[in-house]
C-alpha cells in the first residue's frame, strides 16, 4: 500500500444495501476500537476546547453512525451538570435506529436521516463535529464540509480523524485480522487509514476553506484533532 497519497478507493460501508446485522456489528466493533484506542477521549477533548463556561449547549455530529460519540459526550455533560441537546445526522436510517435505542439519549435529542449538506437547521447548534467521517470524502468535498460546519455552528467545530501512517495501517490490519468478526471492519479499517490525512494536508485544506489555520494536533493513537472557533 502506497501511503504517500490518499487512497481514493471507496470503503464497503459507503455502498448501498448492506444488511442491518452487518452494519450493527460494524458499529459495535468501531465503538470498541474508539473506546480502547482513545477515539472517544479525543472527541471529548475537542468538545471541551469549545464548550468554555457554558452550562447549556447544543451539539451536532454529522455522520453520527450509531451515536456512540454523542453518547460519550452526553454522559460527560450529565456528570458535570451541563444541559446538552444532541443532534445526530446520518445518511443511513439503520444507524440512526441504533442511536435512538441508546438509553443515554432522551426524547429531546434529534435524529436526522439525510446527507448533512442538505440539512437546514431551524436553530443552528453551538458546536458541530465529525469523527472518522472526513476520510470518506474527496479533498474538494472536505473543503465544502469545512465551510458548511463554519457557517452552521455558532461557537465552532472540531474534527477527529485518522493520520495516514504506515505503522497505523499495519497495526489496524493485524488487529482486525485476528480480532474482528466483521468483514466491513476487516476491509474498511485499514482502508480508512489509507484514506486519512497527514498534518500538512489538513493545513492546506483548512487554509483553502477557512483562510486561517485552526488548531491541529496529533493524538494517540494516530489521529488528528482539528478545532476551529468562530472568533478566529
Amino acid at each position: 500500500m502506497n501511503l504517500k497519497v490518499r487512497s481514493n478507493k471507496l470503503e464497503l460501508l459507503d455502498g448501498d444495501n448492506i444488511p442491518f446485522e452487518d452494519i450493527h456489528q460494524n458499529m459495535k466493533e468501531l465503538n470498541f476500537i474508539n473506546t480502547w484506542l482513545g477515539g472517544h477521549a479525543i472527541t471529548l477533548k475537542g468538545f471541551k476546547k469549545l464548550i468554555k463556561n457554558k452550562n447549556k449547549i447544543t451539539i451536532c455530529e454529522i455522520g453520527c453512525g450509531g451515536g456512540d460519540n454523542l453518547a460519550y459526550i452526553k454522559q460527560w455533560c450529565l456528570k458535570n451538570g451541563i444541559q446538552v441537546h444532541c443532534i445526530g445526522i446520518d445518511i443511513k436510517q439503520a444507524c440512526l435506529e441504533v442511536a435512538k435505542a441508546n438509553k443515554t439519549f432522551d426524547d429531546k435529542d434529534t435524529w436526522v436521516c439525510c446527507s448533512y449538506a442538505s440539512h437546514q437547521f431551524q436553530e443552528k447548534p453551538d458546536i458541530i463535529f465529525s469523527s472518522l467521517f472526513c476520510h470518506h470524502f474527496t479533498n474538494t468535498q472536505i473543503i465544502y464540509q469545512l465551510n458548511w460546519m463554519k457557517q452552521n455552528a455558532t461557537v465552532g467545530f472540531f474534527i477527529n480523524d485518522l493520520h495516514r501512517n504506515i505503522v497505523a495501517y499495519c497495526a489496524i490490519k493485524l488487529l482486525t485480522k485476528f480480532f474482528s468478526s466483521s468483514y466491513l471492519v476487516k476491509n474498511d479499517a485499514p482502508l480508512s487509514v489509507a484514506r486519512g490525512f497527514k498534518k500538512q494536508e489538513w493545513v492546506s485544506l483548512c487554509t483553502s476553506a477557512l483562510k486561517v489555520n485552526p488548531s491541529i494536533s496529533w493524538k494517540w493513537a494516530f489521529r488528528h484533532l482539528i478545532v476551529y472557533t468562530n472568533n478566529e
